[in-house]
């Protein structure tokens, strides 16, 4: 079976369902409430638990009742949490996320402090039994050091190239896969426009780039040539976690030896049918619901 490696952040997300997202300040109600689990590398770790594959999720936690859910819902959804830390008297991390009846959102994430930078501790983990190993770009030292020991083992890596404060270039250089949001290509690269900002990420790294762009597809550079697909069209619910679906997804198909254009299809329809549904994880589809969806296209 094929074997995958999330290295990240686990969060606990708290939507709140809005007719229209604010513009001001002010007081507003929400129509619904969701608690549910949430980051980038955790939400890419469920996906590819649902698609079949076997995943461990490598993060951080604290040891409140929030980690303990984390935890406890990533396993119920079939990922391996052995190698998930937990820090005594530290506090997990959380988002706020606001939704409107589009599906757009505003995410207000809080990176927890007391959740230990340092990455020493994965040295322990023998990163050689991997057919893959996909990072986000939350936790730096983490993917670092996740990259550089996937790269002396010979196993293939996916950098989830989001937004993040802190300069994800050495990063997108270890990686063989860079998949970026395109918030995350223009803040890397300095250039909003997807082309050029994606021509200047290949100039960082020996590895593929690619960019997701919600409704306008996926676009990607092979040598010095622009492809492009374009995204399904589904009755869109909430499109929280369909990046770091589509990344997920994106691992295993790679990991699974699938041609470049062909894996950029099957994320793209996994991510699609995850936004038919409330909430990061929920709509996320299985392996027969996915083939079931993509016979459709073909």
């Amino acid at each position: 079976m094929t074997r995958i490696a999330c290295v990240g952040i686990a969060v606990q997300d708290r939507i709140y369902s809005l007719a229209s997202l604010p513009t001001e300040g002010g007081k507003y109600q929400a129509n619904e409430y969701l608690e549910t689990g949430g980051g980038p590398a955790a939400t890419a770790a469920v996906a590819i638990a649902r698609l079949g594959a076997e995943v461990d999720f490598i993060g951080r936690v604290g040891d409140d009742s929030c980690g303990q859910t984390l935890r406890l819902e990533l396993a119920q959804w079939g990922v391996n949490t052995r190698y998930c830390r937990v820090f005594p008297g530290a506090r997990s991390s959380q988002s706020a996320i606001l939704v409107d009846q589009q599906g757009e959102r505003i995410i207000v994430n809080y990176p927890s402090p007391d959740l230990p930078q340092n990455a020493d501790w994965l040295e322990d983990i023998d990163f050689s039994c991997y057919d893959m190993v996909l990072a986000d770009v939350r936790w730096h030292d983490g993917t670092a050091r996740a990259f550089t020991l996937a790269r002396k083992a010979s196993v293939p890596t996916l950098l989830d190239a989001d937004v993040t404060p802190q300069d994800m270039t050495p990063l997108v250089a270890l990686a063989d896969y860079a998949v970026f949001s395109t918030p995350g290509l223009a803040r890397m690269s300095g250039n909003k426009e997807p082309r050029p900002g994606l021509a200047r990420a290949a100039q960082q790294t020996d590895g593929t780039v690619c960019v997701t762009q919600g409704q306008e597809g996926t676009l990607w550079l092979n040598g010095d040539h622009f492809c492009h697909l374009p995204s399904f069209s589904v009755n869109v619910v909430d499109t929280t976690g369909a990046g770091d679906v589509f990344h997920g997804a994106m691992a295993l198909a790679l990991a699974e030896k699938m041609p470049l254009e062909q894996a950029v299809r099957f994320s793209s329809a996994v991510a699609a049918l995850k936004c038919t549904q409330p909430g990061g994880r929920a709509g996320i589809p299985n392996r027969d619901q996915t083939e079931s969806f993509l016979s459709l296209y073909r």
